[in-house]
């Protein structure tokens, strides 16, 4: 994302329209079609601003095609908003494919973290389920701290797990089987945790998966605009 002022202009209007969407969301649990309309209406002039040829632009409408599919779907099952659709569609037009996958990555681990951590103080505690409750707090404490070391890393640019770490790990591997073994109990503890969870939900809870969108695009723009800002300062 690079080139002149007015595609800075672009960004920067990108970005107050993303912190509006986000804040809509988190107050009202929907966003503006007239907001996600804008944003769409928008992208041709940042592929005029960003010298887009016309297989490009004909790369990003595909690209939105597909991410408004997959939505659809997702809207259909209950997992997202409308206007989680249509702003997630319409910012398929700005971004290029590699971008927008980041985009849909840390959409997912942000958004996953705050449905998670929503879902577990949403509970409804019963007696007799303490030892339960305990086995799902856990369990959501864990995947937040997952999804918290994921984007910790990614901020950092260092890997998830040190190489000597690794290596370590590695050295002292016990046999197939028992690996498989242990993979099958952490697996069936975080789905017994997650079980309970939703078992014990008091009532449905609309997930602001706007803010998550918002975030992880404002993310991505962040991050290559810092990079084209340090290519462009001369070395010395």
């Amino acid at each position: 994302m690079s080139g002149g002022y007015f595609s800075y202009a672009l960004l920067a209007a990108l970005a107050i329209a993303l912190l509006v969407a986000a804040f809509t969301d988190w107050r009202r649990r929907e966003i503006d079609n007239g907001l996600n309309a804008a944003i769409a209406l928008a992208a041709p002039l940042w592929w005029l601003a960003s010298g887009l040829g016309w297989s490009a632009v004909g790369m990003q409408l595909a690209l939105a095609a597909g991410t408004f599919a997959i939505a659809c779907v997702l809207f259909a099952i209950r997992q997202m908003g409308g206007g989680d659709v249509k702003l997630l569609t319409a910012l398929a037009l700005w971004f290029p494919v590699a971008s927008f996958t980041q985009v849909v990555v840390l959409m997912a681990v942000i958004g996953g973290a705050a449905s998670v951590a929503m879902a577990a103080l949403n509970m409804k505690h019963l007696p007799g389920e303490k030892l339960r409750d305990a086995l799902a707090l856990i369990v959501a404490m864990a995947w937040i701290w997952g999804a918290g070391a994921v984007l910790h890393a990614l901020a950092t640019g260092r890997p998830l797990v040190a190489p000597e770490t690794i290596e370590t790990i590695a050295a002292q591997m016990p046999p197939l089987w028992g690996i498989a073994l242990a993979a099958a109990a952490v697996l069936l503890i975080f789905a017994l945790g997650f079980r309970h969870i939703m078992r014990r939900q008091k009532s449905r809870l609309p997930i602001p998966y706007g803010i998550a969108i918002a975030a992880a695009s404002l993310w991505v723009m962040g991050n290559q605009t810092l990079t084209v800002a340090r290519m462009a300062v001369p070395a010395g």
